[in-house]
């Protein structure tokens, strides 16, 4: 079989899943060059999965005329600088969330990959799940009726007393809506389709927090950026929804993420995760019903959109989590700090246009045309 060969920069805490995924489930991804600043990092990498090359710079791993994609794995305020030399050097790239830092980070992205007539997308690819992609069948045939609205919750008090490293977390790129924001937004835009406006509220509740878990324990780190938002979303559609994402509260479950029809309810999975229970409310029933995924990929399939990127490169279509995508998601997030600055609706620019739902294939790891 033909392979799309990968090279990855930044192996860090994320990178540990995409390498296991790449080498061992995804057929058509070849990994054939790491990189990362800490050289022993991209050794470990090499010597527990096989990859064949090590590069010291980005830009040599760039000029290596083996590799088709890139995979950007580095930090949220690093993406746009990485991706833009990847583009410049005539590579496709694939990028963790999100695809950029700022707006205009993002729209310069996309016009160098339109000039230059590359494949740009990322993640999150949880979307193309067995969870995500069962409630879209389940809403596009009438499960619910006509959708109205839906209402997303992601509620944590941040993460400085388990991640290892988390300063970043409340610096430029950072913060609870563009850290978590992008599972929400895609998942939502792919149930329910395009966002026309936005109004948001975006507060700072802590200017300052304190690092409890190891190795920085007692480490003090400045909040730049905004951690408690919430707003409104207006689709396309007419569906009108809720987001609420934050670093400030304290919440004992892992909150809801629902979708409201003129019929019925849906109850849907985390979308952090490529699984998990679906629960259908009906008032025929007056119970809620939990449904069987319908589709593969339930576990952790980090890399998912990587591969249907590569397939897309191999046959012309577009790829799923291209980036119409990800620009639009950057907009939509960005939009609730935007609006919240300005105090009124902010109206989205971009548009979304939902690609073809996933297909059932007998081999894990091959995807369709």
């Amino acid at each position: 079989m033909n392979t799309v060969k990968i090279g990855m920069v930044g192996v860090g805490d994320i990178s540990g899943i995409y390498l296991k995924n790449i080498t061992g489930l995804f057929r058509q991804l070849e990994l054939v060059a790491v990189c990362d600043l800490v050289r022993e990092k991209a050794e470990k990498a090499q010597r527990e999965y096989g990859v064949p090359k090590i590069y010291d710079t980005m830009h040599e791993l760039f000029a290596d005329d083996e590799i088709d994609i890139v995979l950007n794995l580095t930090r949220p305020y690093e993406h746009f600088e990485v991706s833009k030399a990847a583009l410049l050097a005539g590579k496709h790239v694939y990028s963790e969330k999100p695809l950029g830092a700022t707006l205009d980070e993002g729209k310069a992205l996309v016009a160098l990959a339109q000039q230059k007539g590359l494949l740009l997308g990322g993640a999150p690819d949880t979307f193309l799940g067995a969870g995500i992609q069962t409630c879209r069948k389940l809403i596009d045939d009438g499960y619910i009726g006509r959708p109205i609205g839906a209402a997303a919750f992601m509620i944590c008090h941040g993460h400085e007393s388990w991640h290892p490293d988390p300063a970043f977390y409340y610096q430029f790129g950072g913060g609870p809506m563009m850290d978590m924001g992008p599972y929400y937004v895609t998942a939502l835009i792919n149930l329910l389709g395009g966002v026309s406006s936005v109004t948001g509220v975006a507060r700072k509740s802590f200017a300052q927090r304190t690092i409890t878990s190891a190795p920085q324990f007692g480490t003090v780190v400045d909040v730049e950026v905004p951690t408690h938002i919430t707003g409104i979303l207006n689709f396309e559609s007419g569906a009108v929804g809720t987001l609420f994402t934050t670093f400030d509260v304290h919440y004992p479950t892992q909150a809801r993420f629902e979708v409201y029809g003129s019929d019925g309810t849906l109850i849907v999975p985390d979308p952090n995760y490529f699984g998990g229970p679906i629960q259908l409310y009906r008032p025929e029933e007056n119970r809620c019903l939990e449904l069987p995924l319908a589709f593969g990929y339930s576990d952790n399939s980090r890399g998912l959109g990587l591969a249907d990127m590569a397939q897309a490169l191999r046959t012309g279509r577009a790829p799923r989590a291209g980036y119409q995508q990800t620009y639009h998601v950057l907009d939509v997030m960005t939009a609730f700090t935007r609006s919240s600055d300005a105090g009124k609706t902010e109206i989205i620019q971009s548009r979304f246009q939902r690609q073809a739902p996933m297909k059932n294939l007998p081999l894990a790891g091959i995807l369709d045309d």
